[in-house]
């Protein structure tokens, strides 16, 4: 699902690149199943304010200190043949109630394909100081607060 969604933005990752980014925050990343297939995931982890993953770099074991209070949502991907349900809008939903649970206050994102509208519509704010290094010359560094979602959803947990 990753590399359909990415690829032509030259964003795409690979599988060990995926995989550490979910194992350093198991519980903030989540598969969405639409009967007994993977319909979609979510990817976030913990990452200081104007911090975010590098495309080139596996995530390294986190060292253990104050944890930030912002969490970074990496990546979120609904198969294809399913968009435009309303599947990615609950993955975000249970993400920012998970994240609200566990005390991060914000939950940024990098805005990627000039999506930076769809994110605005759901309560993300640009910051166009910031410049994405590796994430595509339309890239945008966005952030909410995690009260900005109420909805309550059923998603699967662990990451795949």
């Amino acid at each position: 699902m990753e590399s359909l969604a990415y690829a032509d933005l030259g964003l795409s990752e690979g599988r060990a690149a995926l995989r550490s980014r979910a194992d350093a925050s198991p519980e903030t990343c989540f598969v969405l199943d639409v009967g007994s297939r993977p319909a979609g995931y979510l990817l976030a982890l913990p990452y200081p304010p104007f911090g975010y993953p590098d495309l080139e770099r596996a995530e390294e074991p986190a060292i253990p200190s104050l944890p930030p209070r912002n969490l970074h949502l990496h990546d979120i991907v609904v198969a294809e043949r399913l968009r435009g349900r309303g599947l990615g809008e609950r993955l975000l939903d249970h993400l920012t109630l998970a994240a609200a649970a566990r005390g991060f206050q914000r939950i940024s994102l990098i805005a990627v394909g000039r999506s930076e509208p769809f994110w605005s519509a759901r309560g993300f704010t640009a910051y166009p100081g910031i410049s994405p290094d590796g994430y595509g010359a339309n890239a945008v560094y966005m952030s909410r607060t995690t009260a900005e979602s109420t909805k309550r959803v059923d998603v699967r947990v662990p990451c795949p």
